[in-house]
């Protein structure tokens, strides 16, 4: 059953979108309530899983991952062994930061993230290795524009 979010709950959400590691006095200074109130209203959006497990974000380039790459998948494989395989192997690798199943010509849509071209080609070998696929076309980004997990609340 969906939870029912209010204007003060959509305050509160943009707070911790912004910033998730500010205080709860900052979170309730901002969005003009008291800390208690505000506390109450994540711990109900926590259990409701509206907010999802905090995490960081990392700077990719300053770790040395200063390649991205989006993996367009065709494959003539449907079944259901054949998508619990692919599945699998995408979650047994930690440079997929997404994928996607999607409606038209493309079956998949990766967003892989790797230190060079190397090791993508490393990634690329390891997959077609575990899952029978039709094409694969590798799309390098030479430059990020916009990247965010924000939802416009």
């Amino acid at each position: 059953m969906p939870v029912r979010i209010d204007a003060m709950d959509r305050k509160i959400l943009s707070e911790l979108q912004r910033d998730a590691a500010q205080s709860l006095d900052d979170i309730a200074r901002a969005v003009g309530s008291s800390k208690t109130p505000v506390w109450n209203r994540i711990r109900k959006l926590r259990e409701a899983d509206v907010i999802g497990p905090t995490t960081v974000a990392l700077n990719a380039e300053a770790l040395g991952f200063e390649a991205t790459f989006f993996v367009l998948i065709r494959t003539s494989e449907h079944e259901a062994d054949w998508q619990n395989r692919f599945l699998a192997a995408l979650q047994a690798r930690p440079e997929v930061q997404e994928a996607h199943r999607l409606a038209g010509d493309i079956d998949y849509i990766l967003k892989v993230r790797v230190q060079n071209a190397r090791a993508y080609d490393a990634f690329y070998q390891a997959l077609i290795s575990e899952v029978r696929v039709f094409n694969v076309t590798a799309l390098l980004s030479m430059e990020e524009i916009k990247s965010t997990r924000a939802l416009p609340l």
